[in-house]
């Protein structure tokens, strides 16, 4: 049977990407934010997982103001990286696992979460990022994704309680799938961020901090914050985090963290990662 045996939490910065694709992760600005990703790509390719689940949310390239689902998932093949306004990301294309995306969507729905199906999508820098940081610069990506897609773009986002028991959905779903297949989950986004108006450059160690600290030891105080809270303390962008909350929900209770990295700046955003695997 399909299992989850860990999951994984990393922002997802636009810049990351643009100095990976343009030879400047060598540089004094992004060396140590590259550095502190090596642990985790010796740990992503020592584990070996089959299959990703990738939550991210979409940056206005697959969809825009007219149309956006608080929840999409990906079912198909492939997605091509997609043009943000200078061109596609130099990066493979991203392969899916249609069947377990099939899977995925019909236990998730029949639990009650009413997807959005996406049967075509190019994906932006919001998962391409994560894949590129975890995984350096392949000639093709070492294993299938599913895209999970999140609205917290336009009010009203899905609060963290929603997410985490999605999460729980998740765990659910992929326990049931009869193909014995290894299974990571990525929550993506953050942390504290702000990118406009006159709080714009904000970050807030000290609680981006504790919630690394409690998205290990105490998921239940994470899953009781408001939106406001989100805003408040770690910038309007911040409310990116809730995406971590569907990661953690799909793993079990009893987990350990095996690698943690925080780093200000990249780009104007505090950069973090963590890896939690199922005890």
């Amino acid at each position: 049977m399909a299992r989850i045996i860990a999951g994984v939490g990393t922002s997802h910065v636009p810049a990351i990407g643009a100095a990976l694709d343009l030879g400047k992760s060598g540089e004094d600005y992004w060396k140590p934010v590259f550095s502190g990703y090596e642990p985790s790509k010796k740990w992503l390719a020592k584990t070996k997982p089959d299959v990703v689940v990738l939550v991210y949310n979409d940056h206005g390239t697959a969809f825009g103001l007219d149309m956006v689902p608080t929840f999409a998932l990906g079912i198909t093949d492939e997605y091509p990286p997609a043009d943000e306004g200078w061109g596609p990301r130099p990066v493979p294309v991203v392969k899916g696992d249609l069947a377990l995306s099939r899977h995925l969507a019909e236990s998730l729905i029949f639990d009650g979460f009413d997807m959005t199906i996406i049967n075509e999508m190019a994906v932006d820098h919001g998962l391409t990022v994560p894949l590129s940081l975890m995984c350096g610069q392949p000639k093709q990506w070492p294993f299938k994704v599913i895209p999970l897609a999140v609205n917290v773009v336009q009010y009203p986002p899905p609060t963290g309680k929603r997410c985490y028991e999605l999460g729980r959905a998740i765990r659910k779903a992929v326990g049931a799938y009869e193909e014995d297949l290894r299974v990571v989950v990525f929550g993506t986004g953050g942390m504290s961020h702000q990118l406009h108006g006159e709080r714009a450059g904000l970050i807030n160690r000290e609680w981006d901090n504790k919630f690394l600290d409690d998205l290990t030891a105490d998921p239940h105080r994470l899953v009781q914050l408001p939106h406001v809270e989100y805003m408040r303390e770690a910038g309007a962008e911040g409310v990116e985090l809730v995406m971590w909350l569907i990661m953690r929900g799909a793993l079990n209770d009893d987990v350990k963290e095996v690698y943690r990295f925080y780093h200000v700046p990249a780009s104007n955003t505090a950069v973090g990662n963590i890896i939690i695997e199922n005890n």
